[in-house]
């Protein structure tokens, strides 16, 4: 398929999804996938624009190329960037009990970290929301090949969007470098997926698009929650609308 064809289908996947269910939100990490959704985003109507809300976690512990990107984005395209925060007690008592990098000691304690600085964000960013627009890619790791592109996240009880989940790595670069997307400096230093500075690594030529997360956790524990449905797995996939439709209901 070519660039231009995955294109005209992504933007009439977003036209449509934001039309039938709005108003919608727009999570971008600004990483490369996020950065072709934004580039995305500016070129629907403007009446579909103004539906949707971008925002970012600000977890307190993002790299410093992150930070300069957003600030860059919202230059570029004349957006606002909503930014949402942990809340500064829980991080207090989080680090008090535990240590400011506890989250290397365990999985719990990681997860617990992440909820604090991601998940409860994020739950404020969707509230009142019918419709969360996303970067997944199936091709990004192990635990996100069943990603569907429009689906029920029953964790959030909205309709979630995953304009890319069929996106190639090479998509995603091909549609950056022709239409010159801004894209994170730690990119070109071999970080594919960028989070938060001391649980990011770059990566060899060898390892999957996100070994650098949490890279002293095993693969199929990679994720940080925001994905992840009440019973600990990413949202199933969905093989046809009329599942989505009873999903929904």
């Amino acid at each position: 398929m070519s660039l231009r064809t995955r294109t005209d289908a992504a933007l009439r996947c977003i036209a449509s999804a934001v039309a039938a269910h709005r108003p919608a939100a727009f999570a971008s990490s600004f990483g490369a996938e996020d950065m072709v959704v934004l580039d995305l985003v500016a070129e629907l109507d403007a009446t579909l624009r103004d539906a949707i809300e971008i925002f970012t976690l600000d977890t307190g512990r993002l790299p410093r190329e992150t930070l300069d990107l957003i600030d860059r984005s919202r230059r570029h395209y004349g957006v606002t960037v909503h930014v949402y925060r942990p809340d500064p007690a829980a991080v207090a008592e989080y680090v008090s009990q535990h240590g400011r990098d506890a989250f290397y000691g365990s999985i719990e304690l990681r997860r617990r970290c992440c909820a604090i600085r991601k998940t409860e964000p994020l739950n404020r960013a969707l509230a009142a929301k019918t419709l969360w627009i996303t970067g997944l890619r199936r091709e990004q790791a192990t635990t996100r090949a069943g990603v569907d592109v429009l689906a029920f996240d029953a964790a959030n009880r909205l309709m979630k969007l995953n304009p890319l989940a069929e996106w190639s790595h090479d998509d995603v670069w091909a549609y950056l470098r022709h239409h010159g997307v801004p894209v994170n400096a730690l990119h070109a230093r071999g970080y594919p997926s960028i989070g938060c500075e001391p649980c990011t690594r770059a990566v060899r030529t060898d390892e999957d698009p996100r070994a650098g997360r949490w890279w002293w956790e095993q693969a199929d524990t990679r994720e940080c929650g925001l994905h992840v449905a009440p019973d600990g797995r990413l949202v199933p996939r969905h093989d046809d609308s009329k599942s989505i439709a009873r999903s929904s209901d």
